[in-house]
């Protein structure tokens, strides 16, 4: 057969559609793209309009369809199949999309806290926080899930079982790295934990959401210890130093965790409390 003007090259149709000549030799050898027509050359030619083909079965390919299933749907051409395919392929693709969403909130947390502990340590600074969503834990729930003599290991374990549970009940993101909430016995003086908490996603409407609320914030980091006491000691040291207006809860969270913290040396926490104005 005399070629037609029309009729495409496999390169040409390979550089139309984006991919390789192998690829498509692939697609005609297991007979899911077979090219349109065959030259008095031997040559093989595709159509223009086949380029939708391709774009279809490049479509279930990068959604994790098996080219068995790609060619069974478009050998079938039933409208009812090829539905049911799209939509096992629509929940599997937003199944991903809530993982990558999921490791996006991870790693841009870990990078902002890590960003955050690079400061000087046990040196009070000051600034702009936005607005953060905590899944917070009451204290009180807590030490009703513990038996008297837990260790501390024991205690996390209890405390990362009850985030874990949660969030999969409610659905809900988190990174796991613990805080702990602090209401003031006055304005300036932190008293005792009230919550324990873990950053979640966003906002969300159940019994354990707690917002800390977008400020500007007085804030120190201790590196290289466990105990943070003398953090305390600091930050309150200066705030009555500089007569200092703080205003609502002080929180103490973990900036390193599963990242650095495996030894004291690289353990990472801040302290920080609201400016009031």
């Amino acid at each position: 057969m005399e070629r037609d003007k029309s009729w495409l090259t496999s390169g040409t149709f390979a550089a139309l559609c984006g991919t390789t000549k192998e690829t498509l030799r692939h697609y005609k050898d297991v007979g899911l793209l077979l090219p349109a027509h065959q030259g008095d050359n031997s040559y093989f030619y595709y159509d223009v309009e086949q380029f939708y083909d391709f774009y279809a079965i490049s479509i279930f390919r990068q959604a994790g369809t098996s080219l068995e299933e790609i060619h069974r749907c478009l050998e079938r051409q039933n409208s009812n199949e090829t539905a049911t395919l799209l939509r096992e392929q629509r929940f599997r693709l937003e199944a991903k999309r809530k993982k990558l969403e999921h490791m996006d909130f991870v790693l841009s947390s870990a990078l902002r806290n890590l960003e955050l502990g690079s400061g000087p340590d046990m040196i009070p600074q000051t600034a702009w926080f936005e607005q953060e969503h905590l899944l917070a834990l009451p204290a009180e729930e807590l030490e009703g899930l513990m038996v008297p003599t837990a260790s501390e290991d024991e205690m996390l374990i209890v405390v990362l079982e009850r985030c874990r549970k949660l969030c999969d009940h409610y659905g809900i993101q988190t990174d796991y790295l613990l805080g702990a909430i602090h209401p003031p016995v006055n304005r300036d003086t932190p008293g005792e934990i009230s919550h324990l908490y873990t950053h979640i996603k966003g906002k969300t409407d159940f019994p354990y959401y707690k917002e800390k609320p977008a400020g500007r914030y007085l804030y120190l980091c201790c590196r290289g210890r466990w105990d943070i006491s003398t953090g305390y000691a600091t930050l309150w040291r200066y705030i009555q130093e500089q007569e200092l207006e703080v205003t609502g809860d002080f929180y103490a969270c973990d900036l390193a965790g599963f990242i650095l913290n495996s030894v004291e040396k690289n353990a990472v926490s801040m302290i920080s409390v609201r400016l009031d104005g």
